[in-house]
């Protein structure tokens, strides 16, 4: 199913100039330098190749002849476009330096073993130049250093547009498929069900965060024990070398691509890839704003002012919670979106996740998660940012660590599973912020999402979106008792203070009430005696107005009984500095 989508995707997004995707013997490549020479073959100049982008250089995207990745073990000079090592014998800060003049020499043997067999002008003042190029020279061109470790180079002709690969000659001769070799296996494919020669070994794929450089495999096999009925590597999973192709070359374009921010989303150690069945307005929008929730709108890189509409239109929907996809589209409900979740596993890529669905279904989905966590977020403050009125996905994972990177991987798919197909929040993210609740006595905005979306969906508590003066559960009440004690505090002793009780006593707090609450209320007594006037009166009536229906501290609260007092704390703690901001309004 993964592969015939895909398959699929290459048709489509052959008949968009945008994606530039590269026929059959071709293939696209990162180009951050080109080495010019005379007609006569002498060397003129070596070149940066690379383009700005926001002001960093990287390299630009060009189609050459070959396969996307390198071919077999050893050395295998590539026709025309390689690295500087294989093109002029050099290689910076080389540890290597033996291997460097022999991948020189095969890529030099190869090409002016092709001289008279091409008979192109632009070939053959190349293989001039490789006859008498001293690869010592390398190391007086420092734009070789700088740009050549991040990509291949290409030949080109002095006063020519065009490289030496786009030279009609060359073109000719290599179109003739004389490097082609057919499969001499022949099979049914499993994605398309038609016989033909079977690919032995699939192209690599490129983009996945955290796999080799060169690329990784989701379909291959390299020992014994993973073969069956006497077929080697690929020939388990038969495969047209066309269909082989194809799949690779449209998932290569929309991960490393130059359409790659549309179609491509990192999210802990997963990559994920999106895309529909055909162009539409939410495969614009889908997975920025599920990496940036509704900062989306002061994106700079949305210079479309149609598709920004777009995104405001899109967010009001969520906001009054009307169905969000009649915002965007004009008639969704039929078309077919599909999510792809890939994890580097070595020289392969797990999958972490396939999703197929309609838009109709997904952008509906997406307005019921908000609305499942959405809690009132807490206003600027000094060089504190306000919190996002809808937090994206990464904010809510990285509520379960210290450090973004010991995220927990298995999370990550769940979670999206949860937003995109309404189904219940893994148990693992609540636990997770849970634990780092009680770890730094830390409720904020991103930690009560969690934990507000956890209760309504998975444990239909029905949790509000602000304070619920009506709610008579223990754990809410707990934690909203909690947070005028701690606020007596503050108003008694200083704002500035190092340590209050949340710091010494949340977890106790939480977990075992009735072993700490009564010796919190006997300190709140002289907090209280601190104050003056009216701010004493009103905080004594709030506390008694919140332990009126509480009668016994329970001994413990359970899990999800610690969400519920979080979730308190966080509603009177937002409620506090709701009227403090209201009394400085007026």
């Amino acid at each position: 199913m993964i592969l015939g989508a895909l398959d699929a995707l290459y048709n489509r997004l052959g008949a968009d100039a945008g994606y530039n995707l590269a026929p059959r013997g071709y293939s696209q490549q990162k180009i951050s330098f080109k080495v010019v020479l005379t007609p006569q073959g002498d060397l003129f100049e070596i070149q940066d190749a690379r383009e700005p982008v926001r002001g960093v250089m990287r390299p630009r995207q060009l189609i050459v002849p070959g396969d996307s990745n390198r071919s077999g073990s050893g050395l295998n000079p590539r026709f025309l476009c390689d690295k500087s090592d294989y093109m002029l014998g050099y290689k910076a800060e080389d540890e290597k330096p033996k291997r460097t003049r022999d991948a020189f020499s095969a890529f030099r043997e190869k090409h002016l073993a092709l001289d008279a067999e091409i008979g192109s002008p632009a070939f053959s003042a190349l293989c001039r130049f490789l006859e008498d190029w001293n690869p010592a020279l390398g190391e007086d061109h420092p734009v070789l250093a700088d740009a050549a470790s991040t990509g291949f180079g290409v030949f080109q002709i002095q006063g020519e547009t065009r490289y030496v690969h786009q030279d009609p000659a060359v073109s000719r001769w290599w179109d003739t498929g004389c490097e082609a070799q057919p499969s001499e296996h022949r099979g049914q494919c499993l994605v398309t069900g038609e016989e033909g020669p079977l690919a032995r070994l699939h192209p690599k794929i490129k983009g996945v965060a955290g796999s080799q450089s060169a690329g990784a495999t989701i379909v291959g096999f390299n020992e014994g024990a993973y073969e069956s009925y006497g077929k080697k590597q690929s020939y388990n999973a038969p495969v047209l070398e066309d269909v082989s192709f194809r799949y690779v070359t449209a998932l290569n374009a929309i991960l490393d691509g130059p359409m790659r921010s549309r179609h491509r989303l990192t999210l802990g150690d997963t990559t994920i890839a999106f895309w529909t069945e055909r162009r539409t307005a939410t495969e614009d929008i889908f997975l920025r704003f599920v990496s940036e929730g509704s900062a989306i709108t002061e994106d700079e890189s949305v210079q479309d002012e149609g598709l920004r509409q777009k995104l405001l239109a899109f967010l009001q929907a969520v906001r009054q919670g009307r169905a969000a996809h009649a915002e965007i589209e004009d008639a969704p409900d039929r078309t077919p979106f599909y999510m792809l979740g890939l994890a580097p596993n070595a020289a392969r890529l797990s999958i972490r996740f396939f999703h197929r669905g309609t838009l109709a279904g997904l952008l509906e989905n997406i307005r019921r998660h908000h609305q499942d966590i959405r809690v009132t977020p807490q206003p600027a403050t000094g060089r504190r940012r306000a919190d996002p009125e809808f937090p994206p996905a990464w904010l809510l994972l990285q509520q379960t660590a210290r450090d973004p990177r010991e995220i927990p991987p298995i999370l990550c798919g769940p979670l999206l599973r949860a937003i995109i197909t309404g189904s219940p929040y893994p148990a693992g993210l609540y636990a997770a912020v849970i634990r780092r609740i009680g770890a730094d006595a830390t409720v904020n905005y991103a930690r009560a999402c969690v934990i507000k979306g956890f209760l309504n969906r998975n444990l239909s508590k029905e949790v509000s979106m602000s304070l619920d003066p009506e709610r008579h559960d223990p754990a809410y009440r707990l934690g909203r008792l909690f947070a005028a004690l701690e606020k007596t505090q503050r108003d008694a002793l200083g704002e500035g203070l190092n340590k209050t009780i949340r710091d010494s006593s949340y977890g106790a707090a939480s977990s075992t009430p009735g072993t700490i609450f009564p010796r919190l209320l006997r300190t709140y007594q002289h907090h209280l005696a601190k104050l003056e006037g009216g701010r004493k009166v009103n905080r004594e009536k709030l506390v008694q107005e919140i332990m009126a229906p509480l009668g016994a501290f329970p001994a413990h609260l359970n899990l999800p009984d610690q969400g519920l007092f979080a979730v308190g704390y966080y509603h009177q703690t937002r409620e506090f500095y709701t009227k403090r901001e209201d009394a400085r309004e007026s």
